[in-house]
């Protein structure tokens, strides 16, 4: 494991989930939003999440639910995450305090404001995704990375982050780092390769060691 936590979100089947916990992911995300091409049926994610180690984070990703939603998957017990990555508001995270389950929000970056804005959300970690109108993530574009002056709070990084970018962004100093489609082979697929060396890759800056 290294100091920044690595996300591999858009999960769909037990292969990548084993490979990438194999090369040393923290944490797996599973998209439950019906409209991303990498959504996964809640069944599913549990039959691939009972076959991970629990040292491995889970993380289910909303978008714009109900807190019945939530509460349908979240009382299963597998989820260690709940991400949000809609127009949820400040109130509606707040409502899921109760929850053993920790909260991110994810906030998509144009503009400095938008760092500054995100600040008011008072969830276990927030996640800068890049701003594409009409997209939830997934978007494989990243924003403007000098715009995080400073980290005052557990900020994972995402949006448009590769093997050939993620000495960058694991050099800013954020809590954690979200990959998706800069390591996918189509919507849903990991490419293995790719996977492996994004990894190698981290370890040039962290000193970690990429599993075998």
């Amino acid at each position: 494991m290294y100091l920044t936590k690595i996300k591999i979100c858009g999960i769909t089947n037990l292969e990548d989930a084993l490979a990438a916990v194999h090369v040393g992911a923290d944490l797996l995300g599973f998209i439950f939003y019906p409209k991303s091409p990498r959504y996964i049926e809640p069944e599913q994610a549990i039959s691939i999440i009972r076959k991970i180690p629990t040292f491995v984070d889970t993380v289910g990703v909303f978008v714009n639910p109900t807190a019945e939603q939530i509460h349908e998957i979240n009382e299963q017990g597998w989820l260690n995450w709940i991400q949000l990555h809609g127009e949820e508001t400040p109130e509606f995270c707040d409502s899921l305090h109760w929850m053993n389950t920790r909260t991110m929000k994810a906030i998509r970056v144009q503009k400095k404001e938008d760092i500054d804005k995100a600040l008011i959300y008072r969830t276990d970690a927030l996640l800068l995704d890049t701003h594409v109108k009409g997209q939830y993530g997934g978007t494989g574009k990243t924003f403007d990375w000098t715009l995080l002056d400073h980290l005052p709070r557990r900020i994972f990084l995402s949006g448009g982050i590769t093997p050939d970018n993620v000495m960058k962004a694991v050099e800013l100093g954020v809590y954690g780092i979200d990959v998706n489609s800069g390591i996918e082979s189509e919507p849903g697929r990991k490419d293995l390769d790719k996977m492996k060396r994004l990894f190698e890759n981290i370890s040039h800056v962290t000193g970690g060691k990429v599993r075998a």
